[in-house]
C-alpha cells in the first residue's frame, strides 16, 4: 500500500505514536509528502520536543529521519488548484497534501477529518491499523 502523508501523522511518528507502526508496517510499500508538511513537520516537532521536555535534537533527527518520499512542488503543481476548489476554504494547509494525493492518485493518510469531503480515499492512523492488521 502507498500513501500520501499528512504533518499529523507525521509528527505522530517522529513522537512514537501509533503512526510509528503504520511506516514500519510490511504491507506499507511507500509514503510520500509535500515539502511543505515536511516543513511544518520540522517546525511543529521543535515546538513539541520543548513542551514535551523532550531532547531536542532527539526529536529533529527523528523528524529528518522518517521513511518518506519527498515529492517537491513543481511535481504536483498542476493539480493545486483542483485541490484548493476541493479543500482550500476548508483548510488551506490541506492544499498541498491533496494536490499531491490527486497528482499520485494515492489515498490520504491524515487524522485530519477535513479530507472526508475531498473527494479522495482517506484513512486514519486507526483506520490504517485495522486494515493492515498486526
Amino acid at each position: 500500500m502507498k500513501l500520501v502523508a499528512d504533518a499529523n501523522v507525521l509528527l505522530s511518528a517522529v513522537l512514537g505514536g501509533r503512526a510509528a507502526v503504520v511506516l514500519q508496517h510490511p504491507e506499507v510499500d511507500g509514503v510520500f509528502t509535500a515539502e511543505a508538511t515536511l516543513a511544518e513537520v520540522q517546525e511543529y516537532a521543535a515546538q513539541l520536543a520543548r513542551k514535551k521536555r523532550l531532547p531536542m535534537d532527539v526529536v529533529l533527527m527523528a523528524a529528518a529521519t522518517l521513511p518518506v518520499t519527498l515529492v517537491e512542488r513543481a511535481e504536483y503543481e498542476p493539480r493545486i488548484t483542483e485541490a484548493r476548489r476541493r479543500i482550500g476554504r476548508r483548510d488551506p494547509d490541506d492544499v498541498e497534501i491533496l494536490a499531491l494525493a490527486l497528482h499520485l492518485g494515492l489515498p490520504v493518510w491524515s487524522n485530519d477529518s477535513d479530507f472526508a469531503d475531498a473527494g479522495v480515499e482517506w484513512y486514519t492512523t486507526a483506520e490504517l491499523l485495522a486494515k493492515l492488521g498486526p
